[in-house]
């Protein structure tokens, strides 16, 4: 139960770190500091940790990339369209 607790606290707080500049990003539509091909990568390793999770059957895993994937994918659509 302390490693599932441990996994929750570690996905709450690395998902949590992407609203602020999320927020940021759709409120001003300034993307121009943010490396795309950052993202494009960070994009594609979240996206190989959410099927590690799924393989897994791992909830935190799946909850936490899942939702990071969103949030960066929408961060890069603002990028590509804005940038």
């Amino acid at each position: 139960m302390k490693i599932l607790i441990i996994g929750i606290a570690a996905g709450v707080l690395t998902t949590a770190a992407f609203l602020p500049q999320l927020v940021r990003v759709v409120k001003t539509k300034h993307t121009k500091d943010l490396s795309l091909s950052t993202f494009l990568l960070f994009s594609l390793g979240v996206f190989l940790w959410l099927i590690y999770g799924i393989l897994l059957k791992e909830m935190p895993i799946i909850l936490a990339n899942g939702l990071t994937l969103i949030f960066s994918v929408l961060i890069l659509a603002i990028k590509i369209k804005h940038g």
